[in-house]
């Protein structure tokens, strides 16, 4: 278990942060961007089981997601051999995949692409998808330069797909979501 006794250290200040290792980087690196985005997209996933409390089915895979992106978090921070105890596996992915195609076969097809909408907890899944996808291209991107456990990257990108199908879930399993339509307001100047 882990234990926090301070919360205000000052070892930031100088604008260095410390790694799971120990090791000093300045905030501005490619692991601690990483880390940071995949907090950001916990953060919102926070928000989304705010709005869909009462759907208990959801709220068991978001609070089940929220701690897979801490067990990410952790991978992240601490890199090389030092960090293989908290390695993540592709064991939440599956059950990411199972969790998305039970909840697709309940959903009406697509017959267009969506935009962000329709009940506050499928646009909040929609903001919770696009930071998700933010932290995937950040962890694209350490991976170019460093050494990074591969499901973390299939972790990410499974995500955000559930949370796609998850705001359509939340959306009345579809009837509510709100399709685009390619060119609506081209030639009327009122629209």
């Amino acid at each position: 278990m882990v234990r926090i006794d301070r919360v205000v250290t000052r070892g930031g200040d100088g604008g260095q942060t410390s790694l799971g290792d120990g090791t000093r980087v300045p905030k501005h690196a490619p692991r601690i961007e990483a880390v940071g985005c995949v907090d950001e997209a916990n953060a919102a996933i926070g928000v989304l089981r705010v709005l869909a409390r009462e759907d208990a089915e959801a709220d068991a895979m978001l609070a089940r997601i929220q701690n897979d992106l801490f067990d990410v978090g952790a991978d992240l921070c601490v890199p090389g051999e030092a960090g293989a105890r908290l390695r993540l596996t592709d064991a939440p992915t599956a059950r990411l995949e199972a969790e998305v195609a039970a909840m697709n076969a309940a959903i009406r097809p697509l017959t267009s692409f969506i935009l962000p909408g329709g009940t506050a907890a499928a646009a909040q899944a929609h903001v919770a998808r696009t930071l998700v996808r933010r932290a995937e291209r950040s962890v694209v991107a350490l991976a170019d330069a460093e050494p990074v456990n591969a499901a973390v990257l299939r972790f990410l990108n499974r995500l955000s797909d559930h949370l796609f199908v998850l705001g359509r879930r939340l959306n009345d399993h579809g009837a509510l979501d709100v399709l685009w339509v390619p060119g609506a307001n081209r030639g009327d100047p009122a629209r």
